[in-house]
């Protein structure tokens, strides 16, 4: 432990604190002897850079819980299946820098129930890119973190049933083997009717969704008489 503890440049007495609290995983015991390893060590360097960053000792103990209980990176990334999107590993301090001031304990819980991120080690592992950097773009730009995880839930349930939809049709329609060459047609059709559904969408939202047109001139109704 003091060995750790010098590590890290915490006290021994922070050390035992952080250990009561949770913060940090119990060390492996041989006989009398506990050892601590390079686990432990980045466990205690992600509590102080997030101490850093204003996270209280309550929420950090809370993302430990969430971290800790965290599904395994090849279940919930589907190791070994097709996939078009590139996995990016996080410190959990750089998980922080994306998101500043939103990767709450409920946050991070929420997003690890759905699937967008995994631990392995002491390493976060995000399952797709693009989804990462679209979400950070989002918050950017105002959107809560809570609201951008939400609507990737409703996101899914209609995006499982748009999948289901395509390969309905494409194993109907066309051999097994051809299904990944054909794959970015669907997803082309989506696209663009997502597109077109913005458009419509949008159009309602300002009340323009049929075009403007003039009152009918009293002299050219019909039956009227253009001298009256």
């Amino acid at each position: 432990m003091e060995e750790l503890a010098k590590e890290a440049g915490i006290t021994v007495r922070t050390l035992r604190f952080y250990r009561e609290r949770g913060l940090i995983p119990p060390p492996r015991r041989e006989g009398r002897i506990a050892w601590y390893d390079e686990h432990h060590l980045a466990r205690l360097r992600t509590i102080a850079a997030l101490l850093e960053r204003g996270h209280t000792l309550n929420g950090i103990a809370d993302l430990a819980t969430a971290f800790d209980s965290g599904r395994d990176v090849g279940e919930v990334l589907g190791l070994g299946e097709p996939t078009e999107e590139t996995p990016v590993r996080l410190t959990p301090e750089a998980l922080a820098d994306y998101f500043e001031g939103e990767v709450t304990p409920e946050n991070f819980a929420k997003a690890l129930e759905l699937g967008y991120l995994a631990t392995d080690g002491d390493e976060i592992v995000h399952i797709s890119r693009r989804l990462l950097d679209v979400s950070a773009e989002l918050v950017r730009e105002g959107v809560p973190l809570s609201a951008v995880l939400e609507a990737g839930r409703r996101v899914r349930t209609h995006a499982d049933a748009l999948a289901e939809l395509f390969i309905d049709v494409l194993t109907a329609h066309s051999a097994e083997s051809e299904l990944e060459r054909l794959r970015p047609l669907a997803k082309s059709v989506v696209d663009a009717e997502l597109s077109m559904a913005m458009d419509r969408r949008l159009r309602t939202q300002r009340g323009t969704d049929a075009p403007d047109s003039a009152a009918p001139d009293p002299a050219t109704r019909e039956g009227a008489d253009p001298s009256d």
